[in-house]
């Protein structure tokens, strides 16, 4: 079968033009936040790696301090991030003095508040795949609707509703529906491969941070922790420009 798209568009009503620009739209929007989730999701994946190999013998020997000023100088990792955010609260709380119980529990606290925030980070952007996977069919469906009444006002028009006059304006009509279709199988598929990756990741990260939280409430009291190398806990919009930037 032979398709000539451009003798194809050419042919379309107006109506039917718009609802194919909106169906690549979606097409491009949709491949353009694949693509970004992807890029951030494995290079905050090969970050964590490399800074896990250094924070597992850190964290059993119980060295916050160290601990602290290795995830500070992590650069786009997400479980660095994460574990920055409850050490810092847990290393200026002891220094305060509060109990190992108390700093530990108020550590937990932000371990999570971070988690959700990474959270919504790292899923920035899939509603886009959401919507274009759902919706794209539909509108497919609106563009072979509009075709097939061009062609009963082409029937009207002529005064014969002979296959001749009517065949290749339902034709236009129904290859707009395969057009949404073509956008959305794929569109859906990647969102729930997505999807699936970032929540295994995310899994790790809360996994992780509850180990930390774990770890600090029976550790020895703390009272000072090394200032060289402290920093504010960078943004999860810091830590994308980060890892756009390598």
């Amino acid at each position: 079968m032979n398709i000539n798209l451009l003798e194809l568009w050419h042919e379309m009503g107006l109506p039917v033009r718009i609802v194919v620009i909106v169906l690549t739209l979606q097409a491009v929007a949709s491949i353009a936040v694949a693509i970004d989730r992807l890029v951030l999701l494995f290079r905050s994946q090969a970050a964590s790696r490399a800074f896990a190999g250094k924070a597992a013998p850190l964290m059993d020997q119980g060295e916050w301090g160290r601990l602290f000023d290795e995830a500070s100088k992590a650069k786009g990792s997400h479980l660095a991030l994460v574990l920055f955010t409850g050490l810092k609260v847990f290393l200026d709380r002891s220094k305060a003095g509060d109990a190992p119980e108390r700093a530990a529990e108020l550590a937990r606290r932000a371990i999570e508040r971070k988690g959700e925030s990474t959270s919504d980070e790292l899923n920035r952007g899939l509603n886009v795949l959401a919507s274009t996977g759902s919706t794209a069919p539909f509108v497919g469906l609106l563009g072979t609707v509009l075709g097939i009444i061009n062609a009963f006002q082409m029937i009207a028009a002529s005064g014969s509703g002979g296959i001749g006059t009517i065949g290749a304006a339902i034709g236009e009509a129904l290859i707009v529906t395969g057009y949404g279709l073509c956008v959305a199988i794929p569109t859906v598929l990647l969102f729930n491969w997505i999807s699936g990756r970032i929540s295994r990741f995310e899994m790790g990260l809360t996994n992780a941070g509850s180990e930390l939280a774990d770890r600090l409430e029976v550790s020895e009291p703390v009272s000072t922790y090394r200032e060289t190398g402290t920093r504010r806990a960078p943004t999860p919009s810091e830590e994308l420009a980060t890892a756009e930037a390598v």
